[in-house]
């Protein structure tokens, strides 16, 4: 494999590449990525880095959609058929002194578009609650503020979500994503309560809707009602690994890590064990850490260094982890 990168970390789990993420993905072999999981600059609205070659650098939309497709492009290539793709965004606020008006941009919307037209299927979108209060305190947004109520509640909005959209690479899946004994752990608040046994063929069977499974008391059918729900309530926001030491000053303007449990419930959902995650926007390696511990192995692509050694310690971080496991149940 021929990858066009500045430096690089290999080990049997994983592989961490510095570089720019459609220059080393080109490198990758043809479909050779069982799962993809990332979150992608939200296109101009922060500043990651200085770097012309960091997306979100981008002018305009219009400028990083032009860039984000040749992305898409290599992993509809790399990705194994029947696979999927799995990207975290939201919507944009539209700012007068930058758009002209004030409202909503269809982002989540523009990038599904995007992968639809580079022959990718569409196949899930989850919205993650998020608390408009937070949003409120954090952003100024004249839409969130009880004062806009008192003045004129037309200009009044709801907050925004995130969401985690999920694409599918047509064809025959080869190796299909088995769960044998259904669920066995959650990941989120207020774990369901029931007992931990292994579904029967007669579950199967009586449970062919999530609707008859809510009285029965095995564990994964509960697990299942909550992932299978079209609206997260459920996600520890703070749930995220530690990001401070990855700033730099001039250059960073955001970072906001992506929920463990997001993570957890995409590579639960969508991979087996000793598949191979991928992440173009690796950041500090928050998706290798979580597939790493799941037992995955990670492949990803960071173009700021300062994220990549970050990314590197949390990657052994979550290795480490493993062992230790490993040595207290032998």
């Amino acid at each position: 494999m021929q990858v066009n990168t500045v430096d690089q970390v290999i080990t049997e789990e994983y592989a961490l590449y510095l570089g720019d993420c459609v220059e080393v993905t080109k490198g990758l072999p043809d479909n050779s990525i069982h799962y993809s999981i990332f979150s992608p600059p939200f296109s101009s609205l922060y500043t990651y880095s200085n770097n012309e070659r960091d997306m979100g650098n981008s002018r305009n939309d219009e400028e990083f959609m032009e860039h984000f497709r040749y992305l898409i492009s290599e992993l509809y290539r790399v990705t194994i058929p029947g696979r999927l793709v799995s990207f975290h965004c939201m919507d944009i606020p539209a700012m007068k002194s930058r758009d002209g008006f004030i409202g909503i941009k269809d982002f989540s919307g523009s990038l599904l578009r995007m992968f639809i037209n580079n022959n990718f299927i569409y196949h899930s979108k989850t919205v993650i609650w998020k608390d408009p209060l937070v949003e409120a305190t954090r952003t100024k947004a004249l839409g969130l503020l009880h004062k806009q109520i008192v003045k004129d509640s037309a200009m009044c909005r709801q907050g925004l979500p995130d969401y985690l959209i999920t694409v599918r690479k047509p064809g025959d899946n080869p190796e299909p994503v088995s769960h044998p004994d259904g669920f066995s752990r959650f990941y989120g608040e207020n774990e369901p309560e029931a007992p931990k046994t292994k579904p029967t063929l007669k579950d199967s069977q009586k449970h062919k809707t999530i609707s008859l499974a809510k009285t029965d008391p095995v564990y994964s059918h509960h697990v299942w009602r909550r992932y299978a729900s079209p609206v997260w309530m459920d996600i520890r926001q703070t749930n995220t690994l530690q990001y401070r030491s990855a700033r730099e000053e001039k250059d960073e303007k955001h970072i906001c890590p992506l929920q463990l449990d997001v993570i957890a419930r995409g590579v639960e959902l969508w991979s087996n064990p000793g598949d191979v995650v991928f992440s173009p926007f690796m950041g500090i390696g928050s998706e290798g850490y979580q597939a790493v511990l799941m037992g995955r192995r990670f492949v990803g692509i960071e173009l700021k260094e300062s994220y990549f050694k970050i990314a590197a310690n949390n990657l052994k971080m979550a290795v480490d982890e493993l062992n230790e496991i490993d040595e207290l149940l032998s």
